[in-house]
C-alpha cells in the first residue's frame, strides 16, 4: 500500500518547533524520533532527513536507530493495530491459524495496513498472556482463546 506522507500544515508546525528545541544535539536523536513519530503516527523519509539535518548526524545513523528499534516505524499504521502472539504456548494452541485467517479476511501480511487504513498486523513472540492462548491483541484489548471462527466477529467490533 502507497500512502502519501500527511506532512503538512499543523503537524509541520508542530515538527518545525520541535527540531528548533533540539536543533544541533545528536545526542537528543531517540528523543525526537519518539516525538515525531508521536506527530505523525510514523516516520516517513521527509521527516527523518529533517531529523538529520537539524541535529547534523548523518542519515544512515537515523536510518540505523529507527531500524534498531521495533517502537519506530516507517510505515504508516491503521486506526487499529492487531498483535498475534506467536509464542510458544499461543503457537502450539493454533495462533498460526489465527494468522492465517486474518491474512484471509483482511488480506493483511504481517507488517502491512489494509487500503481503507483501518488495519495493521504484526506478530509478536510474546503478550505475556500464555495461560490464555492463542491471544491477539487489538490496539489495547487483549482478545484470548480466540478460534479462527470467532474472528470475524472480533474484528467486525473495530469496523464500526
Amino acid at each position: 500500500m502507497s500512502v502519501a506522507c500527511k506532512c503538512s500544515g499543523e503537524l509541520n508546525s508542530r515538527m518545525d518547533a520541535l527540531l528548533e528545541q533540539y536543533r544541533g544535539q545528536p545526542s537528543a536523536l531517540i528523543q525526537v524520533l519518539h516525538q515525531a513519530q508521536g506527530i505523525y503516527g510514523y516516520l516517513p523519509k521527509k521527516v527523518l532527513q529533517r531529523v538529520a539535518e537539524a541535529l547534523n548526524v548523518p542519515l544512515s545513523q537515523v536510518y540505523g536507530v529507527v531500524s534498531f528499534y521495533s517502537f519506530f516505524t516507517i510505515h504508516p499504521k491503521g486506526k487499529h493495530q492487531i498483535s498475534v502472539c506467536k509464542g510458544t504456548a499461543c503457537y502450539v494452541r493454533g495462533a498460526g491459524q489465527l494468522l492465517d485467517r486474518i491474512k484471509e479476511e483482511l488480506g493483511l501480511k504481517p507488517g502491512e495496513t489494509t487500503e481503507d487504513g483501518q488495519f495493521s498486523l504484526e506478530v509478536v513472540r510474546c503478550l505475556g498472556a500464555c495461560g490464555l492462548g492463542p491471544v491477539i491483541t487489538v490496539d489495547e484489548d487483549v482478545h484470548a482463546r480466540v478460534q479462527p471462527e470467532r474472528l470475524s466477529g472480533i474484528l467486525a467490533a473495530y469496523r464500526q
